[in-house]
């Protein structure tokens, strides 16, 4: 048996490593040989994802910078924390460089027998049906654009901006989110060295990359910052897809869902997926039934309320905080702290964005 897997990205290598982990063969079909991996782009991952990945996917933890402490701040209170998370200086969280991640499940799986890689025209993928599932993560494909088209989009008409400063050493174990008055604004260390940025600016703000650096200064609480990167940027969109497949194909990844990246919870997102996906498969193989389209079903009534909802629930703290910048009032940050300084509510926080919603 083997499973096909349209496109080479992160997910799709991440995807089919967890796949030719259990002795299944795995085709990776893609249209660009090598996909252009933002070196600024950093991933946050969560310490339940992490033990996943280490056990059922690849060893990362060489790749980790792992964070201790999360704090979140508002302008609007002139920088006081409004939530604190903290697990008695145990990891929360970790952050990953995009790169360095694809290139170790890339150099793994080019020495892995189960795993066969093609480049392949995207206009004409008719050799495909002879695979029993397909896995579509290519958003280029003429598959994507003919049957997968069916979505909620929600437009941010926003750019997050991306770059990596180099600072003076300190103990850089805390990840910061303040909610700026022009957009959130996250510093995510990933060295005693060095930190990651995203800024959420809104268009109608008109800033250039220029100001970005000034912004980023102006902004920063602790670093004493010698330069930074080139900044990229990216187009804010709120998606996700209401029919996850199309007879034998599955759709993955970002076809399924985008959220906003103040709470760092993309690719977590799509390693639960991938951890639900797996069971499925696992359950299936145990058994003795056959891993086709009935793999597709199963996986979109397991899932898909709970993206939903999880995703509608990192909307709604962008749409919290971005009213509260539009009638400039500090009245529901004051309610975040407070409510935040109840132990058991910080708890639950803690958890969701650990292991999602349905903990």
């Amino acid at each position: 048996m083997t499973i096909c897997i349209l496109g080479n990205g992160l997910t799709a290598l991440t995807l089919a490593k967890a796949l030719t982990k259990q002795n299944i063969y795995v085709d990776v079909l893609y249209n660009i040989k090598n996909p252009n991996i933002d070196k600024t782009r950093t991933i946050g991952i969560s310490k339940s994802n992490i033990e996943f990945l280490n056990k059922n996917v690849i060893n990362i933890n060489k790749l980790l910078w792992k964070l201790n402490i999360i704090e979140i701040y508002s302008d609007n209170l002139k920088k006081e924390k409004l939530i604190h998370f903290e697990k008695h200086n145990n990891q929360i969280f970790s952050t990953v460089k995009n790169y360095k991640l694809y290139q170790v499940l890339f150099n793994d799986l080019s020495k892995n027998k189960y795993f066969k890689s093609k480049l392949v025209n995207p206009k004409n993928l008719s050799f495909i049906k002879k695979y029993d599932l397909i896995i579509n993560c290519d958003s280029l494909n003429f598959l994507t654009k003919k049957f997968f088209n069916n979505k909620l989009v929600k437009k941010y008409n926003s750019n997050a901006y991306t770059t990596i400063i180099t600072h003076e050493k300190i103990k850089n174990d805390v990840a910061v989110q303040i909610f700026t008055k022009r957009g959130p604004l996250a510093f995510l260390p990933i060295s005693n060295t060095q930190t990651s940025i995203v800024y959420s600016i809104p268009n109608n703000l008109s800033v250039s990359k220029e100001n970005i650096e000034n912004l980023i200064r102006d902004q920063n609480i602790k670093y004493r910052i010698k330069n930074i990167k080139k900044i990229n940027n990216f187009e804010l969109r709120f998606l996700n897809l209401r029919i996850y497949y199309h007879k034998n194909i599955l759709a993955f990844g970002d076809l399924l869902h985008k959220i906003h990246p103040l709470a760092g919870q993309g690719f977590n997102m799509t390693i639960r997926d991938i951890k639900i996906f797996l069971e499925i498969i696992k359950k299936k193989l145990d058994v003795g039934l056959p891993i086709d389209k009935s793999v597709s079903i199963e996986f979109q009534e397991t899932v898909k309320h709970k993206n939903l909802i999880f995703s509608n629930g990192i909307d709604f703290i962008h749409e919290f905080f971005n009213i509260e910048r539009k009638i400039k009032s500090n009245f529901l940050s004051k309610t975040v702290k407070k409510i935040s300084n109840y132990k058991s509510i910080n708890n639950i926080f803690t958890k969701i964005a650990d292991r999602g919603i349905f903990f």
